[in-house]
């Protein structure tokens, strides 16, 4: 796997984060930029961290399902994309004063990042079954989503929550013509 696909799963990984931080960021009437910091570490951190224990996941199961990996592979990136376009059509109302918390709170933000991340643990285990070195992609995928993140909060700041949805639809395709990828390379 190359360094351009790695920045697209990175890529498409992020923007679960942010939708989360546009949508965040939109509803703050007052916004500092420590809070704009706080939400990028806690999702560039939970989606570097998750493709890690997917990986070591997948590497103690890799001899059972040695003659299967590609299929495995493509299923998690398909079930994972299709469950992002599914969401991408959702649209939810994240409003801190109608809600009670505010996802800037450090528990809000820790349910918040784990819930943007799950995807990131599938798409782990897919990476130890294609028997590639995980570093490379979980510091990318960590810096990816860091920035995203962080321009998400700016962008659902200034603009009220324009773009989630429709990112979120952008993400589930680049993961599931990923799985495809993947696949035809195994079968032929």
């Amino acid at each position: 796997m190359n360094y351009l696909e790695i920045f697209l799963i990175a890529l498409s990984l992020s923007l679960d984060a942010f939708a989360v931080s546009i949508s965040s960021g939109g509803t703050m009437k007052f916004l500092r930029i420590s809070q704009w910091f706080k939400m990028a570490f806690f999702f560039g951190a939970f989606q570097a961290l998750m493709p890690l224990i997917g990986w070591l996941a997948g590497i103690s199961m890799l001899k059972y399902i040695s003659s299967l990996d590609h299929w495995v592979a493509f299923i998690l990136l398909f079930a994972v994309g299709a469950k992002m376009i599914y969401e991408g059509f959702k649209i939810e109302d994240m409003n801190c004063e109608k809600k009670g918390s505010c996802p800037f709170n450090t528990m809000t933000l820790l349910i918040l990042s784990l819930a943007t991340s799950i995807d990131a643990l599938a798409v782990g285990i897919t990476f130890s079954l294609i028997k590639i070195s995980i570093i490379s992609p979980i510091i990318i995928i960590g810096i990816v989503t860091f920035l995203m993140s962080l321009s998400g909060v700016k962008i659902g700041y200034a603009g009220k929550n324009f773009f989630e949805n429709k990112m979120e639809i952008i993400a589930g395709c680049i993961l599931i013509i990923l799985g495809f990828k993947i696949l035809i390379q195994h079968i032929i």
